[in-house]
């Protein structure tokens, strides 16, 4: 069976799953449940930012070694995203997010209890492989249990949490640690999932539904064999690619090197699935869908562009306002919640109009952020006592248009994907994000550091902010490009 054959095939299955679909009188309970669980796993991508320097204080450790600390989660979650999501759809989301969040919930308290720097790192890349099995269960959930304009609402709660998770991190993160004192206080970050977690488990056990329930026959693939040899194929080209950006933001260039590795194994991996199609057993991620349904490898582009531009300036922003400008933790990230609070403000509004708008949610979206972070670049050269009424309304202004990206692009990206490849399909953009994410820290920090080597702190920050405009432009071309073609 060819590639095209079988999107085919599975663009019919899915109109067939349309014809059976049945609304689960639980679907939005069952999503406030995923979304809880969504958030603690992405809020640990940025919470710990805050508390790396007193992690390395009370452990007495090196820099390099807590660098660990913070990015072997994000590569242990990078690497897993579309393994989970597949493993998802193939043997059940509820099944997933269970194994999935008693790791998370194990791991955490690993960290929190951990008596040395090895011990936390051990624990961080189980934790974040863990939230690799947990995060794609929510778009696959998603796609199972919600159509037509349920599903750019479902989504619009999704793009809602994944703003306010990125951006508020810190903040959570500097309250603790003001709470509860320096020395032991970055411990709580971690403890404090332990209950959390373990009341979202009863609930999942209780709500979470099996693949088949809600989404009609088709949900839940026949084959439920996973394609190992795609997953360790796709594995290695997202740590090639995941971790020479973690070394350099780190400061640890060499490792630059893996980056010639990506393309052949990116060339085996695709080529692997390809056989996989055609030998008719189930691939990890069927690659036809980036062929077959361009709405997909548009979406794709555009998440990863926008997250190159986007997550990088909270990095920089911490550290310039810390180290460039003298602020505690706790009021750098409060000078950064305004983007939470615009972003809050827009994620629910901007699911609702995806289905009448589509891409056009996107472009506007992204044209508020990028005015908002133009703005910024202008402002964030102001005297330090003047920050609280200059740079925040500007933060406020670029996340009333970052809440308007993340969600209509889920939702427009996946709108074509059979919902029994939702979980993997999922994966794959939340892949897309992870990488934008790494790639844009290093970016950032790198300019900021190399301009600030030349010139004043203030000035570094502002050719940052304009470096990550840039990329945010490229992410509103693709955008654009997307609604020409009508996706």
């Amino acid at each position: 069976m060819t590639q095209d054959e079988q999107a085919e095939r599975e663009r019919g299955e899915e109109t067939t799953d349309e014809a059976a679909y049945e609304p689960d009188p639980r679907r939005w309970r069952v999503l406030a449940v995923s979304l809880v669980v969504g958030f603690m796993s992405l809020l640990d991508v940025t919470i710990v930012n805050v508390a790396v320097p007193s992690i390395r204080a009370g452990l007495d450790t090196s820099a390099a070694t807590i660098q660990w600390v913070v990015s072997g989660y994000a590569l242990a979650f990078g690497m897993t995203l579309v393994a989970g999501g597949r493993l998802g759809d193939a043997h059940g989301r509820r099944r997933m997010m269970t194994i999935g969040l008693v790791g998370f919930v194990v791991s955490s308290a690993a960290v929190g209890l951990a008596p040395n720097a090895a011990a936390i790192v051990l624990a961080r890349l189980v934790q974040g492989a863990s939230a690799g099995l947990l995060t794609p269960q929510n778009s696959g959930l998603i796609q199972q249990l919600f159509r037509g304009a349920e599903r750019g609402r479902a989504f619009g709660m999704f793009g809602f949490t994944v703003a306010v998770a990125s951006a508020t991190g810190p903040l959570i993160g500097g309250l603790l640690i003001g709470l509860l004192g320096e020395e032991n206080g970055w411990r709580s970050l971690f403890l404090i999932n332990v209950p959390i977690g373990l009341v979202a488990l009863v609930l999942i056990r209780r709500l979470v539904p099996d693949n088949h329930v809600g989404a009609g026959p088709e949900a839940a693939p026949k084959d439920s064999r996973i394609d190992v040899v795609g997953a360790v194929l796709l594995g290695l080209a997202v740590l090639a690619v995941l971790f020479p950006l973690i070394s350099l933001e780190g400061g640890v260039g060499l490792a630059l090197v893996v980056l010639v590795a990506f393309p052949p194994l990116a060339w085996a991996f695709v080529k692997w699935e390809a056989r996989t199609v055609r030998l008719d057993r189930p691939p990890l991620l069927d690659v036809s869908l980036l062929r077959g349904l361009p709405g997909y490898a548009n979406g794709l582009l555009v998440g990863t562009l926008y997250f190159t531009g986007f997550t990088g300036i909270f990095l920089v922003l911490s550290v310039h306002l810390q180290e460039g400008e003298g602020f505690s933790p706790l009021q750098a990230a409060l000078l950064m919640t305004p983007f939470a609070v615009g972003a809050a403000t827009t994620s629910p509004l901007a699911g609702r109009l995806v289905g009448h708008l589509g891409r056009k949610v996107t472009l506007v979206a992204l044209g508020v952020m990028m005015t908002g972070t133009a703005l910024a670049s202008w402002l964030v050269t102001s005297p330090t006592d003047t920050l609280w009424w200059t740079l925040a309304p500007a933060m406020f202004l670029a996340g009333v248009g970052g809440g308007g990206v993340i969600s209509p692009n889920f939702t427009l990206t996946l709108a074509e994907v059979p919902p029994a490849m939702g979980g993997a399909a999922g994966g794959a953009l939340q892949t897309g994000q992870r990488i934008g994410s790494a790639l844009g820290a290093a970016l950032l920090m790198t300019v900021y550091q190399a301009v600030g080597t030349v010139t004043s702190a203030p000035v570094a920050a502002r050719a940052t902010l304009l470096a990550a405009l840039a990329v945010l432009a490229l992410a509103f071309a693709a955008a654009v490009r997307s609604w020409r073609l009508g996706d």
